[in-house]
């Protein structure tokens, strides 16, 4: 029989396995956001949580993995905040792919839509791993006419505007099944993004350079095998 643990949401308040990726660039010791076993050092924001407290929990710890299981929708948020780090995900698809991603430099909660926090999203979606979406906080790319609509008016953080920054190659994603790395580079106002060692997006003078990382509940069932920080 297979153990589940589960945590039970609560409303928020303020707040490499591949050897093609990034070549290191520090010393620290990697920081294991996800041990294994529980979800110490994260919290939930659900927000259908809010009427209904007794709500099947989103995020749970199943057979070592870290599981989101895509609804009721919602994000797994670090307690701490942090800056100038490299982060590694490991993910793949239990069921049908889908929309699930990585959140950096999230601050107020529930910015966009009374879900969202504010943040820069590095997105696990489908066939479109490694676009940017910005909420609330911009990041600008090479080619942005191109990337992310050819009338700079139109681009912005809020409802309405073009927030997405596709990203820089097709076919980094691996089957459904497979285990895909995500590394995820924030150095001040840079972001980079890698999938499966390919670069796949670069951001620069980003409006924020710090904040609290999350993990996306999007509809689709993602397993979490590493969420692992290493301080630059």
């Amino acid at each position: 029989m297979r153990q589940v643990l589960v945590l039970v949401p609560l409303l928020l308040v303020a707040c490499a396995s591949s050897t093609d990726g990034p070549e290191p660039v520090s010393t620290a010791e990697p920081l294991a956001l996800f041990d294994g076993k529980t979800l110490d050092g994260w919290h939930v924001d659900i927000p259908e949580a809010d009427e209904n407290p007794d709500l099947e929990p989103t995020f749970v710890v199943r057979d070592g993995l870290l599981v989101s299981l895509g609804s009721p929708q919602g994000h797994l948020i670090t307690d701490r905040s942090f800056r100038d780090y490299r982060l590694t995900v490991e993910y793949r698809w239990s069921g049908e792919p889908g929309n699930c991603g990585v959140l950096v430099h999230c601050s107020t909660p529930r910015r966009l839509y009374g879900m969202f926090p504010q943040s820069i999203v590095c997105q696990m979606y489908c066939d479109n791993e490694g676009d940017f979406w910005c909420i609330g906080e911009n990041v600008l790319a090479d080619d942005m006419e191109t990337r992310r609509g050819p009338d700079p008016a139109e681009w912005g953080v809020e409802e309405g505007q073009k927030r997405r920054i596709l990203n820089l190659t097709d076919g980094s994603e691996k089957p459904a099944g497979e285990w895909n790395q995500m590394v995820i580079e924030c150095r001040g106002t840079t972001i980079d993004i890698w999938v499966n060692g390919d670069h796949v997006n670069h951001g620069f003078d980003c409006t924020a350079s710090e904040g609290q990382i999350a993990l996306q509940a999007e509809g689709a069932e993602a397993e979490f095998r590493r969420v692992e920080l290493v301080q630059l």
